[in-house]
C-alpha cells in the first residue's frame, strides 16, 4: 500500500467520524450520499472516454507533436486516452509492466508511451527521416517549375 492510499484511508475514517459527530447516521448518510455522488461522475467520465476512443482506429491520433507537447510526468492512462481520443497500440505484451502503447499520426510521426501502474512514466516522439522521401502511400509531390521565361 502507498502512503497515498493509506492517507485517502484515514481521510475517509477522519470523514466519517466528523460526520457522525455532527449528525449521527444522517451525516453518515450525507457522506455515503456525497462519496456515491463523486464516484458515479468518475465513472460518467470514463464510460465517456471510452466510448469516444472506440469509434476511432487503434494507435491513430491527429498530430503526435501536439500529442507529445500535451503529455506530462505521471498523467494517468485515462488522461491520455481523452487527449489522443483513440485507443493506443500496444506494443507490449499482455499484463507486462510498464505497459507501451504507440499512436501515429498521418504524416508518419508517431508518440511511444510507457505506463507504469496506470501512469505515464515516459515518453518520446519519432518522427520520419526527411531525406528518405515521402511516406508510403503519399500522393507525388509536383516537378518544380523551370526559371525560364516563355518567348
Amino acid at each position: 500500500m502507498t502512503w497515498q492510499r493509506i492517507l485517502a484511508v484515514l481521510a475517509a475514517v477522519a470523514l466519517g467520524a466528523g460526520a457522525w459527530r455532527a449528525a449521527g447516521w444522517s451525516g453518515l448518510a450525507l457522506l455515503a450520499s456525497g462519496l456515491v455522488f463523486w464516484l458515479l461522475l468518475y465513472v460518467t467520465r470514463m464510460v465517456q472516454v471510452m466510448k469516444r476512443t472506440a469509434d476511432r482506429p487503434v494507435g491513430w491520433v491527429g498530430s503526435a507533436v501536439m500529442l507529445n507537447a500535451k503529455l506530462k510526468p505521471r498523467m494517468p492512462l485515462l488522461q491520455v486516452l481523452a487527449l489522443t481520443g483513440a485507443l493506443g497500440e500496444r506494443l507490449s505484451a499482455e499484463d507486462a509492466q510498464p505497459e507501451v502503447y504507440r499512436w501515429r499520426d498521418n504524416g508518419e510521426s508517431s508518440v511511444t508511451a510507457e505506463f507504469a501502474n496506470g501512469r505515464l512514466s515516459g515518453w518520446r516522439l519519432e518522427r520520419p527521416d526527411a531525406e528518405a522521401g515521402p511516406a508510403p502511400g503519399a500522393p507525388p509531390q509536383p516537378a518544380p517549375e523551370s526559371g525560364g521565361v516563355a518567348a
